[in-house]
């Protein structure tokens, strides 16, 4: 939904200050001359004539921005770099168009999950609609401040920071270390709309700091590596059975022994021992029979 905000930036174009400067010198002059000629009223209400017409000259520097109004009334906003001269009485406000950099501070909240986790942002975000960074917020740089925060608040808590389950309806759950790029977008676009009524555009906005709060940080690297040796082993079990299949079909294919249930139980056995220990097996030589 587009919300309709009371101010927008509409371009004023002033007049060259290069233009107006031949007159700020020819009133200096007349000054002079009033003043030599012993005319001290009319010098002194010259000097005042030449004081507010130099007031009247500015200058915008690349990236930058004059917002100007007149007696609380928004004229317009001049972005063109330059020498410029406009109505003395005009107030000049400077807001820079350049892009910044705010670099979070770490912040301590839960995620969807209720598990504690540190968690700091990186934005990087620039003025685009002036009128409104300087007339619909008190203070558009702490405004940006204050909703970076309450935006990667809002994200911690609407996303779990891990998945520990194997099940395949969980694989596809969107967490905070696992969905790098799109928690990014995520945060991007949430800021996006915050920001939006200080007429702030976000360039690019990353974590930049993710991690469990110290006092479950030892309890959830024990959970991690559990769970890393639990996959492992799986794997390795459904790798060994594979070969154990295999083996078989390939002695019955070939004829090379002739195995009862009971000798094909103890191969199997063997096999697994072999192939899913964690140390390298001990060969023990049967100098008899399976059943001695």
């Amino acid at each position: 939904m587009h919300t309709t905000y009371t101010h927008q930036e509409k371009r004023f174009v002033p007049m060259s200050g290069y233009n107006m400067l031949p007159v700020a010198l020819i009133l200096l002059g007349v000054v002079g001359y009033s003043f030599y000629a012993k005319l001290f009223v009319i010098g002194g209400l010259l000097i005042i004539v030449w004081l507010l017409h130099i007031s009247g000259f500015f200058i915008v520097n690349p990236n930058e921005s004059k917002v100007i109004t007149l007696f609380g009334t928004y004229i317009g906003t001049v972005k063109d770099n330059g020498f410029w001269w406009a109505n003395p009485f005009f107030s000049k406000k400077e807001i820079s168009l350049r892009a910044r950099n705010l670099n979070g501070e770490k912040i301590k909240v839960n995620d969807k999950v209720g598990n504690p986790i540190e968690i700091a942002a990186v934005v990087v975000w620039q003025v685009q609609e002036t009128a409104r960074a300087a007339f619909e917020v008190d203070d558009y740089v702490s405004f940006v401040q204050v909703q970076s925060e309450a935006a990667v608040r809002n994200l911690a808590s609407s996303c779990p920071y891990d998945n520990f389950s194997d099940s395949e309806n969980d694989t596809d759950v969107l967490t905070l270390r696992g969905g790098a790029e799109k928690v990014n977008k995520m945060l991007e676009d949430e800021l996006a709309a915050r920001l939006d009524r200080a007429g702030v555009r976000v360039i690019e906005a990353r974590i930049s700091h993710l991690a469990y709060a110290p006092e479950i940080a030892g309890a959830m690297l024990q959970r991690q590596q559990a769970t890393a040796v639990v996959a492992a082993r799986k794997q390795i079990v459904e790798g060994a059975v594979g070969m154990v299949e295999l083996a078989l079909e390939k002695l019955a294919h070939k004829k090379l022994l002739e195995l009862d249930e009971e000798r094909k139980a103890a191969m199997v056995s063997n096999l697994l021992v072999v192939l899913c220990g964690d140390k390298s097996p001990s060969p023990v030589v049967n100098t008899g029979t399976l059943y001695q």
